[in-house]
This record gives C-alpha cells, sequence and structure tokens, in this order.
C-alpha cells in the first residue's frame, strides 16, 4: 500500500504519518513547508513541496498511491472548499476511490436537533462558525463525488500521545464527549486503513 498524505506537517497528520512509516506503508506527501517535518520522518517518506489548491501539485503527489489521507485545516481561509474538488478530481485521474479525512464534530448532526449540523445548533459553543463552514463545504463535495470517503470529526483536540482507547458513532458525537487527544485521532484514521466500517459516513470520536 502506498498513501498520498495531505496536511502531513499538522498536529494529526504527523502522528498519522509515523504510525504509517511504523507499519512499513509507503508515504507521499503533499507538503508546503517541509522545514515544519522533523528530519528523521521527511527522510523516510517521498513529497512533493507544494500547495494542495495547485493541481499539478495534487496530481503529482496522487501518483502510484491507493489511498488519501488528508489531514488540512481551513488555514484561515478557504484552502479546504478549493482544494477539495482539485483532489477529488486528481484521486479519479488516478482511480484512487478511498479517501479519509479529518474533520471537526462540528459537521455531525445534532443531537438535540438532528436537522441540523452541531454548528448551526444549541450544541455548538463556538460564536464564530467560518471553520465549520469550510468543513461542511469539504463534507458536502465528498458527498457529491461517488469516492469511498469516511471523514473522521474530532470534538477539542488538544495534544497528546494516542492511547488506543476512546468512543466512535457513525454521524454523530457519542455522548458526553468533550475531547480527544490528536494521537488518537490518528490512531482512529490508521484504523480505517484496514476495515471499511465507515464508508461514505461522518465518525464523531471523543473518550
Amino acid at each position: 500500500m502506498k498513501l498520498c498524505v495531505l496536511g502531513a506537517t499538522g498536529r494529526v497528520g504527523q502522528y498519522f504519518t509515523k504510525m504509517a512509516l511504523e507499519n512499513e506503508i509507503a508515504v507521499q506527501a503533499l507538503i508546503r513547508n517541509p522545514d515544519k517535518f522533523p528530519e528523521t520522518i521527511l527522510n523516510q517518506i517521498s513529497y512533493n513541496k507544494g500547495d494542495v489548491v495547485d493541481k499539478e501539485s495534487v496530481a503529482e503527489a496522487m501518483k502510484g498511491c491507493d489511498v488519501v489521507f488528508s489531514a488540512l485545516s481551513t488555514d484561515g481561509a478557504s484552502v479546504l472548499s478549493e482544494g477539495m474538488p482539485i483532489v477529488i478530481e486528481a484521486m479519479k485521474k488516478e482511480k484512487i476511490s478511498r479517501i479519509i479525512t479529518i474533520s471537526t464534530a462540528g459537521i455531525l448532526q445534532s443531537r438535540t436537533e438532528p436537522h441540523l449540523l452541531r454548528y448551526q445548533s444549541s450544541e455548538s459553543k463556538r460564536k464564530l462558525t467560518r471553520a465549520a463552514e469550510e468543513h461542511h463545504k469539504a463534507f458536502t463535495q465528498l458527498q457529491e463525488s461517488g469516492l469511498d470517503w469516511t471523514i473522521v470529526c474530532p470534538t477539542y483536540l488538544p495534544d497528546g500521545e494516542p492511547t488506543g482507547t476512546y468512543r466512535t458513532e457513525k454521524d454523530v458525537l457519542p455522548i458526553d464527549g468533550s475531547k480527544i487527544s490528536t494521537g488518537d485521532t490518528a490512531h482512529f484514521a490508521f484504523s480505517l486503513l484496514s476495515k471499511n466500517d465507515f464508508s461514505q459516513s461522518r465518525v464523531g470520536i471523543a473518550y
């Protein structure tokens, strides 16, 4: 198996990349700033320097890969909603069907108002919804793509090593879930490489 990793230098992306390497899975990453990556990891992966909104860079990063993993953030702008169509197009050209992405619990369904997403409902404590709106756009783009996608949706995300012990639930946040570490978010996303329990689904994750 060969993975195309987007957002590899991020907090979840670095854990995921380490797990892949520890399991002897080849990684090809698209990295905007290689200086952000520890040299010990950088030396073990193939990477292209580029940006997810650049079609040529994304197409090059996808070559020969079997699965795409994305831990891309909104980057305070519209990078996610601009980049996802480019990712989807490149995947289809390379005949890659599987993508696992990290998003936000804001795009899960609300338990109290099931017709709304959490960020649109009274469940959300956040006053600013711009980032959630960006993730919502990417979710919609994946829904319409016809690809085999899974969106992992962590709630409050402090740094922390993987423990392998957490709760997950399809389309909603586990009851009373209040946080999940970056390490365990990556751990669950990585586990999806060997199973297909949540095809074309969002998954809430929390302790």
